[in-house]
């Protein structure tokens, strides 16, 4: 009966706080819901103290204690930080910060000479304040997670004034891109009529279709240094795969990624006819800085351009090779390549699109309800801005969280191909060392819980990826 009586009391409170109440709710069940799968998996890290039978060819018991150390530092990490995270949210919501910083954003516009009527001038100082409390608020966290975590382990190469110098860039980078694609979404919803939808989806369409054709040409090279691979023996053999599979391949960069960290990736981008691959030079045996001090211990030369190239990097003395060898960066870009052979990109794009415009479509449904606004305390003016921030973070967060959950499970799908596709090119041997080596020099830990690993993880478990390989790793 009390259940029942309580839920009819919920029913007979105005809409309003029923709408705030749902979704102070749902952030908590979502929250408590991934503490139980993180704690799940912090128990495998702290009993999982002797490498398994079946992973006894794949990783020493060395490497693997340091991953298992490395793994329960992230996920107490984790545990705080989102702790935090969630405190603050619902802080924010129930002592009114957004209706807050409306206010005082409407502040700064009076003292310039803008009055109310001036909505999106008002929207673009909301952003601009909303975006700097959250950097000052991360950075804390970020600072930690750089310089004692990650330095901990090893994988650190940043220096303080490396750190805060990038920290800078990147929030005037973003603001660079975030105001005036703002200001021209809000302008189109103010303007666009009954169907301002299909526009604001189209221009939000274009806008990231543009910014994935200058990011690593004009955004990536503000922070990273890029290098096109030296003529050789890899740069070769990489043109000749690429155009067996009628990849439309124009160049090939070195990413100097050991500026930051000592974790190892490689990508490609570029529309049509107009493909690059991007290699991190942690990926590269022959090519990492990290691998310098190894190199003159062993007499070999450093390659050209490297001595004081790299002032900002830490020293450090590592004992064991990182990186692939060249048959192993191969093979990797053999599945890399295979992701665009099998459409996964374009598949990808699609469902991001359609899932745009679905957004967009309910928003505009959704736009005239002045409860919800007077949820989260704007009474008086639904300013369009608060209305996106509203109905795409906080309405639509249930739908966001099964629709996450379903791209992580078709993400594994993809990789499980795009494995499968390098091992019809004949990299499955190089392939199979490849990932092994990748997981000992990012220490991923090699035991992951069912529930964790189904909910979270993008690409699938090591051993899963290397049963896969191994059953024509011979062809």
């Amino acid at each position: 009966m009390g259940m029942w009586a309580s839920l009819d009391a919920m029913w007979e409170m105005p809409a309003e706080k029923r709408i705030f109440g749902a979704v102070l709710l749902f952030s908590w069940t979502v929250y408590l819901w991934e503490t139980f799968l993180a704690q799940r998996q912090r128990r495998i890290y702290k009993t999982t103290t002797h490498v398994p039978p079946e992973l006894g060819q794949i990783m020493d018991s060395e490497t693997f204690e340091k991953s298992r150390l490395y793994q329960l530092d992230k996920s107490t990490f984790s545990f705080w930080s989102g702790l935090y995270s969630e405190i603050e949210g619902t802080l924010i919501l129930l002592f009114g910060g957004i209706p807050y910083l409306w206010r005082l954003s409407g502040r700064f516009c009076g003292y310039a000479g803008f009055g109310s009527e001036y909505e999106i001038t008002q929207s673009l100082v909301f952003l601009l304040l909303a975006t700097l409390f959250s950097a000052l608020t991360g950075l804390p966290w970020s600072l930690y997670n750089t310089f004692v975590i990650e330095e901990k382990h090893g994988f650190n190469q940043q220096t303080l004034g490396f750190f805060m110098k990038d920290a800078i860039k990147k929030f005037i980078v973003t603001q660079c891109i975030l105001l005036p694609v703002s200001s021209l979404l809000l302008y189109i919803i103010k303007i666009g009529g009954d169907y301002f939808f299909i526009y604001a989806w189209l221009f939000t369409l274009v806008v990231s279709l543009v910014l994935v054709t200058i990011y690593a040409d004009y955004i990536a090279p503000l922070f990273d240094k890029f290098t096109p691979l030296p003529e050789g023996k890899l740069k070769q053999e990489i043109e000749v795969m690429a155009k067996s599979i009628d990849f439309p391949l124009t160049k090939v960069y070195v990413v100097e990624g050991s500026k930051r960290s000592s974790h190892s990736n490689a990508y490609f981008y570029g529309f049509f006819k107009n493909k690059r691959i991007v290699l991190f030079d942690t990926l590269l045996e022959e090519y990492s800085v990290l691998n310098k001090d190894i190199q003159e211990d062993s007499g070999m030369e450093p390659r050209s351009g490297e001595e004081g190239d790299n002032e900002e990097i830490k020293p450090k003395v590592k004992n064991k090779k990182q990186g692939c060898k060249n048959e192993e960066v191969l093979a990797v870009l053999g599945h890399e390549l295979g992701h665009w052979k099998l459409g996964h990109t374009v598949k990808n794009i699609v469902i991001s699109q359609m899932n745009s415009f679905l957004c967009f479509f309910l928003f505009a449904v959704l736009i005239g309800r002045k409860e919800l606004f007077g949820a989260f305390g704007f009474y008086d003016s639904q300013p369009t801005l608060i209305g996106l921030l509203i109905i795409f973070q906080f309405i639509f967060s249930p739908y966001n969280e099964v629709l996450s959950f379903c791209l992580t499970v078709l993400s594994r799908r993809f990789e499980f191909q795009a494995d499968a596709f390098a091992k019809k090119l004949g990299k499955a041997k190089d392939l199979y060392s490849a990932l092994i080596k990748l997981n000992k020099d990012n220490l991923g830990f090699p035991v992951s819980d069912w529930l964790f690993s189904m909910w979270h993880y993008s690409h699938p478990p090591l051993l899963e990826r290397l049963q896969a390989l191994k059953s024509t790793k011979q062809d």
